[in-house]
């Protein structure tokens, strides 16, 4: 299935039925281990990917008139939300077992799968618990979502073979994040390449000279994974420098000073 021709629907739900199977092959002794996000365990972690998914089936069911957020604005509403978010997936999980939770993530992506494979309508607005935004964007937020805790899950269970990042989730999570990026920091001083998904200009710190023709005077390229990761504050940006996962060029080559874009 290529990526161009895969609805964002179609996207979210084969991510979530390849980690759904991946967490079911996990020995049950996994589900308490520390994961690589302060403390949270693989069992509550997988208690909040319950969350994101029975929030996308009731937000489906909250059509509104209000006027969507635009996506750079609406992402910004998770960080003022934190306290709220990490009540509520350690709720998720409480007094459960491990497969217990994974059962339960079982059933609500079916219940969602049904709503969205039925057919939904992308440009309708609905309400969230972050406020209003489109169908489109909300589920653009979720495919990241999930990209991100499924590496967060991969990195956590090293000794296991990683769950798949399939290419339809991963390209549309990347280029939702750089047009986060752009629009958040509007202006053509720098260039951000993700190849193959996603290269877009923005501007770090004053304007700067603008880019209109030619090679661009600063240039940051990244793989998707290392950008996901520098984007929601998994990896710091001198750490991915060092370690040269990172080519940049230019003296305004530096995101470190808008990053994490979400967190």
């Amino acid at each position: 299935m290529t990526t161009a021709r895969t609805r964002p629907e179609e996207a979210f739900l084969e991510q979530s039925r390849t980690i759904l199977g991946w967490l079911q092959r996990l020995p049950a002794e996994t589900f308490e281990r520390p994961t690589v996000l302060p403390a949270w365990t693989v069992r509550q972690l997988i208690g909040h990917l319950v969350l994101v998914h029975a929030g996308l089936a009731a937000s489906l069911d909250q059509p509104t008139t209000d006027t969507a957020l635009p996506i750079h604005e609406f992402v910004t509403r998770y960080r003022r939300d934190v306290e709220t978010i990490t009540a509520a997936t350690l709720e998720a999980s409480a007094g459960l077992s491990g497969p217990d939770v994974v059962a339960q993530l079982e059933s609500t992506i079916d219940d969602l799968a049904g709503r969205l494979e039925a057919g939904v309508r992308l440009a309708q607005v609905i309400m969230t618990r972050r406020g209003p935004t489109t169908v489109e964007d909300y589920l653009a937020t979720r495919i990241v979502e999930l990209v991100v805790h499924t590496d967060d899950l991969n990195r956590s269970v090293p000794e296991t073979p990683p769950a798949p990042l399939h290419r339809s989730a991963l390209a549309r999570c990347t280029r939702t994040l750089a047009a986060i990026l752009s629009r958040q920091r509007p202006g053509r001083s720098v260039e951000v390449r993700v190849p193959p998904y996603a290269a877009v200009q923005c501007a770090i710190g004053d304007p700067g000279p603008t880019h209109t023709r030619g090679t661009p005077p600063n240039v940051v390229e990244t793989d998707p994974l290392t950008f996901l990761r520098l984007a929601t504050g998994r990896v710091a940006w001198a750490d991915a420098v060092v370690g040269g996962s990172i080519h940049a060029s230019g003296l305004r080559a530096n995101l470190a000073p808008v990053l994490p874009l979400l967190s």
